[in-house]
């Protein structure tokens, strides 16, 4: 199976390479420094999992010397989403299926004009990771997990030998007949768990052991669970607790890679994130305090120092 990869940071770059140490063959999209290290050296990953390292690595700059994918993985920044999508362009045939694995919630409805609708499936990532120098990833924890599917159509075979891809690269894998409902449920979660640990600029560790930051996460969730359900989704009466279960049981020392890129000052994904729950709490005439404040304290680093 031909696998392309767009965006070889933490996300892409850790399940890329469990996906080519597994057989299949993989061609990463990246740029700069990082590009360069993957073509001289390899690429590397240290941390929970493990260290792996996948040498030699295909990886290039030039999509268009990579030719159709059966897979692609789309991984980059919330931000680039569209204008990376016009100059990959070319790697999506007919049958490619492409499952971004953005945060947010709205990333395969900005794709779909760009590579058509029936191109485009719902993905969500679950992993903590990070380039940490060129070439290498750091992981934080043990978790990596995938889940995809298509929208409102039943699972399709292209999904099928996706999924026994994933499994054979040993990583948790799931193909959802509601990829919509998974990707609200990791947005319910990570729109608040950024948006809060950024404007507190700690790890998760010394928040969730102080109430009255628990306090925060948890109004924080329930706004982003009431935008949901007034957008429409099925999220059922115990939307919360799994979102609850993660803040309790992940690594403490977990950061999400908007208060990385914060601290690194980078550019930061806060419109896409707490600055959406803001807009459809607008919309829909949900309110929104929690993540308003938190929206309005972090603004005005969201373009970075760069």
């Amino acid at each position: 199976m031909k696998i392309v990869v767009v965006g070889a940071g933490g996300v892409g770059g850790a399940f890329g390479l469990a996906l080519a140490k597994a057989g299949a063959d993989v061609t990463f999209i990246a740029r700069g420094k990082h590009l360069a290290a993957m073509r001289e050296s390899g690429l590397r990953i240290q941390g929970g999992r493990g260290a792996a390292h996948l040498f030699p690595a295909q990886a290039t700059d030039d999509p268009s010397s990579v030719g159709v994918a059966d897979v692609m993985l789309y991984c980059v920044k919330l931000w680039d989403l569209e204008e990376s999508a016009r100059e990959v362009k070319s790697i999506v045939g007919p049958n490619t299926a492409v499952i971004p694995l953005q945060n947010g919630v709205d990333a395969a409805e900005r794709l779909a004009p760009i590579f058509g609708k029936d191109n485009v499936m719902g993905g969500v990532a679950q992993i903590s990771a990070s380039i940490t120098s060129p070439g290498v990833l750091t992981q934080v924890g043990a978790a990596m997990r995938m889940v995809f599917g298509e929208f409102d159509k039943p699972a399709s075979p292209r999904a099928e030998r996706f999924l026994a891809l994933c499994h054979k690269a040993g990583f948790d894998a799931k193909l959802s007949e509601d990829i919509r409902k998974e990707l609200w449920i990791k947005f319910i979660m990570l729109a608040s768990n950024a948006s809060v640990m950024s404007a507190a600029r700690q790890a998760l560790g010394p928040l969730r052991a102080d109430a009255d930051m628990v306090a925060v996460f948890t109004a924080a969730y329930e706004e982003v669970i009431a935008v949901g359900r007034a957008s429409g989704v099925n999220l059922g009466p115990d939307a919360i607790e799994p979102v609850l279960a993660f803040l309790r049981t992940a690594p403490p020392d977990i950061k999400p890679s908007m208060l990385l890129d914060l601290e690194r000052g980078n550019r930061m994904e806060l419109p896409w994130l707490g600055g959406k729950v803001v807009e459809l709490g607008k919309k829909f005439g949900i309110p929104t305090p929690t993540h308003g404040m938190l929206y309005a304290l972090l603004k005005g680093h969201a373009m970075g120092r760069h």
